[in-house]
């Protein structure tokens, strides 16, 4: 059943796995969830030839605005959101798939202003962020006290930078870092979209407050495991609530994006695309 009478027009920045899955995804079911793929955009536009059609491959980003998307999806990399997400949000809603681009308050601001002034959503993807919706009902009602996300997986399976990428390893499984996710973005910036989102879904405690630990484990060499652990309140007995969830995706060896994390993406296409064009950061 389509979303909507008239098909929202949908642009995809990125050609990578993800955006490899979305427009597979976009082809073969957008016309009958309402959907029309207009454009692909990639840095290398030759990764393109061959499987997207080349009246959809756009060549210049900057150049979007003639393909008068409802909305563009953002699986490339965070300098995307740095150098456009304002360009973009200025004829279209955004989906960003690399909220790690947001731990730059610049970046962040940019974005909040962009929005309010044309009118346009900013939907964060929860990816692999297991219960989102309960940890923004618990930060609305002022109930959370601390946020922690650990994201473990083989050493082939990250993408880091700077000091993270000559960090030394040792034994069987390494910390390689541990403190605010805002300080593990610029290194590790395709590796902590998950803490990233969940700094977005706890504003209270945003960026600065939100633990992330990043853990090199050679024994997962096909699995990203998520582990989010959240506290609240003392009750009447002075123990905290708390809650711990794992979660186990199975992932390609040295693959920065699980299994279970394309379909998650694809429902958060298909749920921001039903939600109003409201001025903001939402989570989808």
């Amino acid at each position: 059943m389509a979303l909507d009478r008239v098909p929202q027009r949908v642009g995809v920045v990125g050609y990578g796995r993800l955006g490899q899955s979305l427009v597979s995804h976009l082809l073969a079911q957008g016309p009958e969830k309402g959907l029309e793929l207009v454009f692909v955009w990639n840095r290398d536009p030759g990764r393109m030839t061959g499987t997207v059609p080349p009246v959809l491959q756009l060549q210049d980003l900057n150049a979007l605005s003639e393909r008068h998307p409802d909305l563009v999806v953002e699986v490339a990399h965070p300098k995307i959101i740095h150098d456009s997400g304002a360009h973009i949000l200025r004829h279209a809603n955004l989906l960003v798939g690399s909220p790690s681009a947001l731990a730059d308050q610049a970046t962040e601001q940019r974005l909040r202003e962009a929005s309010h002034r044309w009118g346009h959503a900013v939907f964060i993807a929860r990816g692999a962020l297991w219960g989102s919706e309960d940890i923004i009902r618990l930060d609305a009602a002022g109930g959370l006290q601390s946020l922690r996300v650990t994201m473990a997986t083989h050493p082939n399976g990250f993408r880091l930078e700077g000091p993270l990428a000559t960090a030394p390893r040792t034994g069987p499984r390494t910390v390689l870092y541990e403190g605010p996710v805002r300080g593990l973005c610029p290194w590790a910036p395709r590796n902590s979209n998950t803490m990233a989102a969940a700094a977005l879904a706890a504003p209270s405690l945003g960026f600065d407050r939100v633990i992330g630990v990043l853990v090199a484990d050679l024994s997962l060499p096909n699995m990203h495991v998520v582990d989010v652990e959240l506290s609240g309140p003392p009750g009447p007995t002075g123990r905290s609530f708390t809650v711990h969830t794992r979660r186990e995706n199975p992932a390609e060896p040295g693959a920065v994006t699980g299994s279970a994390t394309l379909t998650a993406f694809w429902r958060s296409l298909l749920g921001c695309c039903q939600l109003p064009s409201k001025p903001g950061i939402h989570l989808c």
